[in-house]
């Protein structure tokens, strides 16, 4: 069975039988179904004051009474207890009573006591479920209440209008008694845009930074206000700087070390061993030296060279002198070129744009970011084949790095671990000058690296 006729058996198998109202209600229907019965056998109390008998309309004065004081469970056992109560009349000959009529008007009681009835309880279970939503809503706007009067963060509420219609105390001590009827363009040292997602970040006249969140909250009409909560965060965004400028300081300790030991390689390991290979070189060539050893000389001479080789390619590759006095593409290009000559590796190099040249930070941190890329697809992404793609853009320095290889799952909590140590440099470089990256990669489809640097100034290049 269903639970509307399960509740509906229920109420009529439950009389209130412990209501006194609802014996009483009894008891005016036994009279009225003893006194119609007298009437109808035309006994004693039979005379010109009852022609038709009593009317059995009268019995919805208590069924309609135990209907409206208890519902279904009242109206149908009264309902149940007139049928009873009318059983004798509805067995007298044709000629006492009225039995057609009768009948027909007790079953139309009989039904609309059991319709008033469950209407009834279908009122009072309406009426008790509102109450009790009210209640509950009650409840819940009370402790909303509570919670935004004792937060410690500064809360205003905002109407349709951007009007503020409250704030708590938090707010009142930030902004003022007065802030509560004004609009947001008025209270000072406030620039919010409503429209704007949350999390926005600003720093308020009290020397603070907060964290705006908004929250829409509807009314019972459908208007719409706005809550926004002030997030004190200016421990964390301090730290967050403290955390910026040491990380720029190590960048800036790690260029110069860089540019220290370039120089002192091209100033001095690299001059020892071109020396030492010119003065290897005459020695091969002097008189009486016997052909073996002139060419074991030589091939000392040739080692020597080599070895100045390698200095000067770990020289430019700590601080490359083409990135200072040619630009960003120049030293790319070099970059590429001696990268071809090392590996085998192809790069198809495009730009776009005018070249400009930028402030020197930048410039250096967009070469870091295509070496460290590079140096990446060399060793992990076992393919053969690059593209770096640069782009002047009016506002800022758009850097492209992909390549076809093997991939890597960029969730993998390893990514940063010494295997892929490289792309931590290129996202604290990318941090540090205000940038954005995208990593994107897949297991077997190949990886971009894009970022995207704001130009901090810039000139023609000449």
């Amino acid at each position: 069975m269903s639970p509307d006729l399960n509740s509906f058996g229920h109420r009529v198998t439950h009389p209130p039988v412990r209501e006194p109202g609802f014996w009483v209600a009894q008891v005016v229907l036994l009279t009225i179904a003893t006194v119609h019965l007298l009437v109808d056998m035309r006994v004693d109390v039979a005379s010109s004051a009852f022609p038709a008998g009593i009317p059995v309309a009268l019995l919805v004065v208590p069924v309609g009474f135990t209907a409206l004081r208890y519902g279904l469970a009242g109206s149908a056992a009264s309902g149940a207890w007139a049928i009873v109560l009318w059983l004798p009349d509805l067995l007298l000959p044709p000629s006492e009573g009225h039995v057609g009529g009768d009948l027909v008007d007790l079953i139309l009681i009989i039904v609309v006591a059991l319709v008033f009835g469950d209407r009834i309880d279908a009122e009072r279970l309406a009426r008790a479920r509102v109450e009790r939503a009210t209640s509950e809503s009650m409840a819940v706007g009370a402790r909303y209440r509570k919670l935004f009067e004792t937060n410690s963060a500064p809360i205003l509420v905002i109407d349709a209008l951007g009007t503020v219609s409250d704030a708590n105390p938090a707010a009142v001590g930030l902004f003022g008694p007065e802030v509560v009827g004004v609009t947001v363009g008025e209270i000072s040292g406030v620039d919010m845009d409503l429209r704007a997602p949350s999390s926005q970040t600003m720093s308020l006249p009290d020397g603070h930074d907060y964290r705006i969140e908004l929250v829409a909250i509807p009314d019972a009409i459908g208007e719409v206000s706005t809550q926004v909560i002030f997030e004190d965060v200016t421990a964390e965004r301090t730290e967050g700087r403290r955390a910026s400028h040491y990380a720029a300081l190590v960048v800036r300790a790690e260029e110069d070390q860089r540019s220290r030991l370039a120089r002192e390689l091209h100033d001095e390991p690299l001059q020892l061993f071109l020396h030492l290979a010119r003065r290897i070189e005459t020695l091969g060539a002097s008189v009486g030296v016997p052909e073996r050893v002139a060419g074991e000389l030589d091939q000392v001479r040739l080692q020597a060279l080599d070895a100045a080789g390698r200095l000067r390619t770990l020289a430019h590759d700590l601080r490359p002198p083409t990135l200072d006095r040619l630009g960003l593409l120049a030293a790319l290009t070099s970059l590429i070129a001696d990268l071809e000559d090392e590996t085998g590796l192809t790069v198809h190099f495009g730009v776009l744009g005018t070249e400009i040249r930028t402030a020197p930070e930048l410039e250096l941190a967009a070469f870091r970011i295509v070496q460290e890329a590079l140096r990446n697809v060399v060793r992990h992404a076992d393919t053969k084949v690059c593209s770096v793609e640069v782009e002047f853009a009016p506002a800022e320095l758009h850097l492209r790095v992909s390549d076809s290889g093997s991939g890597f799952d960029t969730l993998d909590p390893l990514v940063g671990d010494s295997g892929h140590l490289g792309l931590l440099g290129i996202q604290e470089r990318t941090r540090l000058l205000g940038g954005v990256l995208k990593i994107e990669s897949r297991m077997g489809e190949g990886t971009l690296i894009d970022a995207r640097l704001p130009l901090l100034e810039h000139s023609p290049t000449g």
